[in-house]
């Protein structure tokens, strides 16, 4: 039979058994969210289901105000009533648009790629206000204003590395209250606080040059502050005390907060004020509620909506990239998963796909059958992760597990049986024919699901290797016989990582990769019988051996054929000779007695992972990471061949390698690249794509539930917590349901969902769209040119007068400087109501003509625009380089500077280049890790720092020289002071502590975050990705760190509004450095 025909025969999928999602009650119900007051306090306009509706006052029936496709929120009235401002995802970023309520106009006055919070209109009604990190070093809030009528949007509060956001000005205009430091602008939804989720209120000049008074200090999680109508007070949500409340305070000096109101428990979200100061609308429980200043009484607002509201629809999707690769064991086929269905098709040509799966859930991995007529896959079935094969010729199924989360499948050579892991803990064997389930063993499996190293099968059947975790965070590989018994090390290297496992075909040694995260990986061969080398010179003794004729062709012994599976069913023609049967395998034999010496290390020489072997044992495939960047390598495992082997490389993209395997042949690779399907031969290397024709029907009515599901599951299995934090999962599983039912779009659904994970008030958590999936914002959108303009100047009407250059950007290298105005971009004029941002739309990287008018006159320059990413960096080195110039002034010279960014392995490379030559020759070294975002390298920081020199070497008439340098080992050896503060969070709360533990020096400036979990992601169904916050961390006494920010020895503030040149936290460090190397 062909596969076009196997193909059509799967065409008519049969279910033996299906298996009811255990779905809770679809009672639907709308949420309601991000309500505002008209000005006179009348009517409420709120989001629901990604659409603007607007109610009455009192409450009744709601209608559509603004429907689209994309995602409208946060609606806010203009002072005379007349306009109503909101964001929408309609270019891609959530923007901001406004609706003219006569007309039913709308016009968009943002483009800026960067998500928008908008805070607020001026009382005069010609400016609002929103809050955007688009020109920050670090991507935190600043904010800004924009005319109504259009133009360029100008700074108000722009403070380096320090969030800004939820502006409210004043009654007469003057003066702004605004929200400063850390993450809840983002994070609003966590019900809950660590100390980067406090914030303090300011209030400053809305006239450039004003300076800075902080009216609320940091301790509590403060939010959205209002005006009162007569300017001398202000209402903001506070979580002081624990819950969410409404709370009043005076702007005058000495005033206390006021509690207005007494919920014990739930949110208070999005408050907004009526400007004639009647009422305060807020969202809480989905609902709209209403505080009556008069009564001091807040109520639910009964809605209820009527009107034609946009749904998200039923899409076809042609698949494009493809999560999961299975090549069958005869080579002719290919399985495939996109979208969580199996497709399959021709290994050769690739072609229209036929589609293997048609389930509600998810299918999360797939593997074909020795005999390459069935598939293991792992279905998500409710809240289990069922094994299930499939009869691909006939499509019918078999549900082999139930309960559980059951991963990592792969078949028994004989096909017969196969084993799987359960749970993460069980490592299980089930017979395919009848269905008997065995438990082979129980612990700590390190197969991660479907990320880690899948079970192997020896090539007799007899055994099974697999990856075990022990208590000392070490991963090796174990071998347990498949019948039953003991399972026993083979390997017992101190490492933590390891990405696959391989067994000979001949049975003789397992080869693994085994690394500690950031170093290289390395592949390892575990001989399970003593080795004895082989030599060409055999190959001549072999001629005499008794039987052996001259011109015999060899016939190995002891490296047997891979099983040629049977074919799949045809009519037999008449006399047609049977299959020749496939070699005997010789059974597998472990010499326990010497196997930990009979380790090896590959010589590969690079970082290498998830060994692959052909079936003849002669060549090794593998992926190795250069530079950021995955590929494909061979090497010749033929002990006999001509030439000393060399690692071949195979592949050459930039994109990620991944589910790579050999035909039956050993001669063409079969991998995924980026999602991709691509063959190449081994022999000359020419990568070729296998066009998987795949397409299917996406119905977000019914995948909500799925996404609602793979979230919640995660989180139950894998939040470090098992009493997570004292919530009832369950309960809160059953609370939310009926919103995802009611949700109409998916961001709706991520919303509730992360309101859902918020109430376990944990860090590293939430939901969010991944970059690239569908619906996700296009990334390299906008240009940036490398430029901030002068407020001022453009209120007074002279046009974008150049503020600032960021050093090696665009305009930097055009010789573009301060004073300089922009007058058009690509040949357009700007004018007065001209958005920069606008004009440069889709011009990353292409060449754009600016004019330019300056103190020689008008010309024309020709640039190209960077992403705002790269800006963002090409900012933050320039903050770097500023921060090292202040601390050499202030030390005068005795000192050296580092920032470290976060702890990343990219990171820990920089500074082993910023602790060059120049630092190493200063007598001390400020260590500076505020805003650094986490990662995992904190050990290998702290070592620069903590390694003293107990050796010196001294060379024949040269000087002395410190014995870890001579020797290549990196360390600083001289005095340090670390500055922390509330945004230095995660892996850098690991180095605080190492640093304090250790002893290395004083720690100057804030408390770290508080926000410390080991964590992960995982992809769902649609497109996004949960953290999944599984490890908790402690200290060396024991103590969790999670909400338990690491002090400080010298607490330092850090004020809003101080000017360049400047940093209170950095100067009061170098004062504390000098004071233990000697003053200047």
């Amino acid at each position: 039979m062909t596969f076009q025909r196997l193909a059509l025969a799967a065409a008519g999928l049969l279910a033996s058994t299906t298996l009811a999602a255990p779905v809770l009650a679809q009672e639907a119900r709308p949420a309601f969210a991000e309500p505002t007051l008209s000005p006179d306090g009348a009517l409420i306009a709120f989001a629901s289901g990604g659409d603007i509706w607007e109610v009455a006052a009192n409450g009744g029936v709601a209608r559509p105000l603004v429907t689209d496709a994309a995602t409208e929120a946060r609606p806010l009235y203009s002072p005379d009533g007349t306009k109503l401002a909101f964001t929408s995802t309609r270019g891609g970023n959530a923007n901001i648009y406004v609706l003219d309520l006569a007309s039913g106009a709308v016009t968009r006055l943002t483009y800026a790629e960067a998500g928008e919070e908008l805070d607020a209109w001026s009382p005069d009604g010609k400016y609002l206000y929103f809050a955007s990190g688009v020109t920050d070093v670090g991507r935190q809030a600043d904010v800004f204003r924009i005319a109504v009528d259009g133009g360029t949007p100008m700074q108000v509060s722009r403070e380096t590395y320090l969030a800004e956001f939820q502006a409210a000005p004043s009654p007469d205009g003057s003066t702004l209250a605004i929200n400063t430091r850390g993450i809840s602008a983002g994070q609003w939804w966590r019900n809950g606080t660590s100390h980067i989720d406090q914030t303090e209120l300011w209030l400053k000049p809305v006239a450039e040059g004003g300076a800075y008074s902080r009216l609320l200090a940091d301790g509590e999680k403060h939010a959205w502050p209002m005006w009162s109508r007569d300017g001398a007070s202000l209402v903001y949500m506070s979580a002081k005390g624990g819950p969410e409340n409404l709370w009043r305070i005076g702007v005058g000096a000495g005033a206390a907060p006021e509690q207005l109101t007494h919920f014990t428990s739930g949110r208070v979200l999005y408050p907004s004020m009526a400007a004639n100061g009647s009422g305060v609308v807020f969202e809480r429980d989905f609902g709209v509620w209403r505080y009556d200043p008069t009564t001091g009484q807040a109520a639910a607002v009964p809605i209820t909506l009527r009107g034609a509201a946009s749904t998200t629809p039923r899409r076809h999707e042609q698949l494009q990239s493809f999560s999961r690769l299975a090549l069958s064991s005869d080579g002719q086929k290919i399985a495939v998963i996109g979208h969580g269905e199996v497709f399959a098709t021709s290994a050769k040509d690739g072609g229209t796909a036929q589609r293997v799966t048609n389930t509600p859930g998810a299918e999360r991995e797939v593997v074909w059958s020795p005999d390459s007529r069935r598939a293991l896959v792992i279905s998500e079935r409710g809240l289990a992760h069922c094994l299930v094969e499939y009869d691909v010729a006939s499509g019918r199924e078999t549900v082999l597990t139930r309960q559980g989360i059951a991963s990592a499948p792969t078949y028994a050579p004989d096909g017969k049986s196969a084993a799987y892991v359960l749970d993460d803990r069980e490592l299980h064997v089930v017979t395919l024919a009848g269905g008997a389930d065995r438990t082979l063993f129980t612990g700590a499996i390190a197969t991660d699901e479907r990320d880690g190293p899948r079970p192997t099968w020896s090539p007799d059947g007899q055994y099974i290797a697999f990856p075990l975790l022990d208590s000392r965070s070490f991963v090796n590989v174990h071998v347990v016989p498949a019948a039953g018994g003991a399972a026993r090390p083979v390997s017992f290297l101190a490492n933590g990582q390891m990405g696959g496992i391989a067994w000979s075909p001949d049975g003789t040694y397992i080869l693994f990769d085994t690394a500690q995260r950031s170093e290289d990986s390395r592949i390892v061969r575990i001989d399970l019988l003593p080795h004895v080398p082989k030599f060409k010179e055999d190959k001549f003794s072999d001629l005499f051996k008794p039987g052996k004729q001259p011109g015999t062709p060899d016939t190995p012994s002891d490296t047997p054929t891979p099983p040629t599976p049977k074919p799949l069913p045809v009519a037999a023609k008449k006399g047609a000779a049977p299959p020749t049967p496939a070699p005997k395998v010789k059974p597998v034999s472990i010499v326990w007695e010497g196997l930990r010496a009979r380790a090896t290390i590959l010589p590969l020489g690079l970082n290498a992972d998830t060994p692959v072997i052909s079936p003849d044992g002669k060549t090794l495939v593998f992926r190795a990471r250069e530079k950021g960047r995955a590929n494909l390598y061979s090497y010749n495992l033929d002990e006999l061949a001509d030439e000393p082997p060399v690692a071949q490389q195979l592949t050459q993209s930039d994109r990620p390698k991944g589910d790579f395997a050999l035909a039956g042949d050993g001669k063409t690779l079969f991998y995924l690249d980026g999602g991709r399907v691509i063959s190449t031969p081994l022999d000359s290397p020419k990568p070729k794509p296998i066009p998987v024709g795949a397409e299917m029907d996406v119905d977000f009515a019914t995948e909500k539930q799925i996404v609602f599901d793979e979230a919640w599951s995660i989180l139950d299995r894998k939040f470090f917590d098992a009493k997570f934090n004292g919530q009832d999962w369950k309960a809160l599983r059953a609370r939310f349901q009926p919103y995802i039912a009611g949700a109409r779009t998916p961001d709706e659904e991520r919303r509730i969902i992360n309101l859902m994970i918020g109430e376990l008030n944990a860090s590293h958590s939430g939901i969010s769209l991944s970059p690239g999936a569908p619906g996700s914002a296009r990334p390299n959108r906008v240009g940036d040119l490398g430029l901030r303009f002068d407020r001022a100047a453009y209120d007074a009407g002279r046009g974008l007068i150049v503020r600032d250059v960021v050093r090696l950007g665009p305009a930097a290298i055009e010789k573009i400087a301060p004073g300089d105005r922009i007058v058009s971009v690509g040949g357009v004029a700007i004018g007065a109501h001209g958005n920069i941002d606008a004009l440069l739309e889709n011009s990353v990287g292409r060449r754009v003509a600016l004019g330019i008018v300056g103190a020689t006159g008008q010309r024309s320059v020709v640039v190209r625009p960077i992403s705002v990413g790269a800006a963002a960096g090409l900012a933050y080195r320039q903050w770097v380089d500023d921060r090292r110039a202040l601390v050499d002034r202030l030390s005068g010279g005795k000192l050296g500077y580092v920032h470290i960014a976060d702890m990343s392995s990219e990171s820990l490379d920089q500074l082993y280049l910023d602790l060059d030559a120049e630092n190493q020759r200063r007598q001390g070294v400020v260590v500076d890790i505020r805003n650094n975002n986490g990662g995992f390298i904190n050990g290998y920081a702290i070592d620069v720092f903590a390694r003293a020199n107990y050796l010196t070497m001294t060379p024949r008439d040269l000087f002395p020289l410190p014995g870890r340098q001579a020797l290549g080992q990196r360390a600083l050896g001289k005095p340090t002071v670390l500055v922390t503060n509330e945004s230095s969070l995660s892996d850098a709360e690991d180095f605080t502590e190492g640093y304090r533990a250790l002893g290395l020096g004083k720690v100057v400036g804030q408390p770290t975050a508080g926000w410390i979990i080991f964590t992960g992601g995982e992809p769902l169904i649609d497109g996004s990705s949960v953290r999944t916050p599984g490890t908790r961390i402690q200290d060396g006494r024991g103590q969790d760190m999670e909400m338990h920010p690491r002090p400080v020895d010298v607490t330092v503030v850090r004020p809003l509004g101080e000017g360049p040149g400047t940093d209170a936290q950095l100067s009061a460090a170098v004062d504390v450095l000098l004071a233990q190397v000697g003053k200047p």
